[in-house]
């Protein structure tokens, strides 16, 4: 597949992720981490946009109804990709280390993977059950 067949792609994954990292930037502006305190904002938005992923992977490849095939780069790959941050994860993580606190930063480093990998099981697990509690005839 060409390059200018994936550009409706890449125009989507830009678009969303836009929309994810601008969300995450008013998060961090709205709940500021003050420096060398434990960084509650960027775990918890990662929490959030891993459970996100797990309910658009779940209504994506799950459901009776194919949904339009632009749907999951837009949501999973852009929204959810610009919203969650790996970087700041890691940057954050090492400034609580280099800055002496290395228990915190530990926990830092172990609590944001612990909670987002619970974070999308819960979403995958709330998701499932939900299409499942949903009569089939009404799922089409």
């Amino acid at each position: 597949m060409g390059f200018r067949a994936q550009l409706p792609v890449v125009g989507v994954v830009a678009a969303g992720g836009a929309l994810g990292a601008s969300a995450r930037y008013a998060a961090t502006l709205a709940w500021p981490t003050p420096a060398g305190a434990f960084p509650w904002t960027i775990l918890t938005v990662n929490a959030v946009g891993c459970a996100a992923l797990g309910v658009i992977m779940v209504l994506a490849a799950e459901t009776l109804t194919p949904p339009h095939p632009l749907l999951r780069p837009f949501l999973g790959t852009g929204v959810c990709g610009g919203f969650t941050t790996f970087s700041t994860y890691a940057l954050d993580t090492q400034r609580l280390l280099a800055g002496g606190d290395t228990a915190r930063g530990l926990l830092y480093l172990a609590t944001t993977a612990l909670t987002a990998l619970a974070a999308v099981w819960a979403g995958v697990a709330a998701t499932r059950a939900a299409v499942r509690a949903v009569p089939e005839r009404r799922r089409r």
